[in-house]
């Protein structure tokens, strides 16, 4: 797949530092790219700022896909359902699944002191469905419409969410307040 002006590009990261894992995300636009992707990249990074704040002991981990869902819609677009959002800690992958979307009818665990999620609203500009190619790695929307995917891993403590995977430049210090 090559990667030509105007397109945007996700990148997800994992790292494990002594002993425990970290986990993000971001789209990255290739030179100047259309209005709709513009859009497109800033409310899926809204939406994972509303979820960020929902990281807090005594929510459901429901609030979060709630935050996510609610954003995405509104504005138009759909969240990518075959792949959530996850626990994070000694393991990369762990409990509790994350999802962007509310699951009815699905039990959702409480977030309690001390509990790592790794929050990826992944979002597309058309349809929810994705499908991974033939390499087993690289993941495309069904129809082929432009995707955005951003992720942190965030920490829930008695003093609010912190944003452990914050880059320079990222404000979390009033999501936390």
């Amino acid at each position: 797949m090559f990667v030509r002006e105007g397109d945007i590009v996700s990148m997800d990261f994992g790292v494990k530092y002594k002993g425990f894992f970290g986990d993000s995300a971001l789209t990255l636009a290739v030179g100047r790219v259309s209005a709709e992707k513009e859009k497109l990249m800033r409310v899926t990074r809204e939406s994972l700022d509303l979820a960020i704040e929902q990281v807090r002991i005594g929510n459901r981990i429901s609030d979060i896909s709630r935050a996510i869902q609610d954003h995405v819609e509104r504005h138009g677009f759909s969240v990518v359902r075959q792949f959530v959002g996850h626990g994070v800690g000694a393991s990369l992958h762990e409990s509790p699944e994350v999802p962007n979307y509310v699951q009815k009818h699905h039990a959702s665990p409480r977030i309690v002191e001390g509990m790592v999620v790794a929050i990826e609203p992944m979002v597309n500009a058309g349809t929810y469905k994705v499908k991974v190619l033939h390499d087993n790695w690289t993941v495309v929307t069904a129809d082929r419409q432009p995707s955005a995917h951003f992720e942190h891993s965030v920490a829930a403590t008695a003093d609010g969410p912190y944003v452990l995977s914050a880059r320079p430049g990222d404000d979390y210090r009033a999501v936390s307040e």
